[in-house]
């Protein structure tokens, strides 16, 4: 299990000038160690590029061990943003 967070790789949380749910969920789980993130945080962190060294391969372990947990906005929402992610590296 990945123990290290995003603030591991991104660095201490900088407060934008703005506020909106984006922001707030990723304020909430920035320091969550990556195992114990929801399937919707590890989305969102997958969909912005925050920390995907350690965000991807974790979205990929869960995804084939098909590893729900009732979090996600739609029932594709991980391989979706896994997909968008892997784009993003290609």
């Amino acid at each position: 299990m990945e123990q290290r967070c995003v603030a591991d790789i991104e660095g201490p949380w900088r407060e934008p000038d703005f506020d909106s749910g984006l922001i707030r969920r990723c304020r909430k789980n920035w320091s969550v160690p990556v195992w114990n993130l929801t399937n919707e945080a590890l989305a969102t962190f997958l969909r912005q590029k925050f920390a995907l060294e350690i965000v991807l391969p974790e979205g990929r372990r869960r995804l084939a061990a098909n590893f729900t947990d009732d979090t996600e906005m739609h029932p594709e929402e991980l391989r979706d943003a896994i997909e968008i992610a892997e784009r993003s590296l290609a």
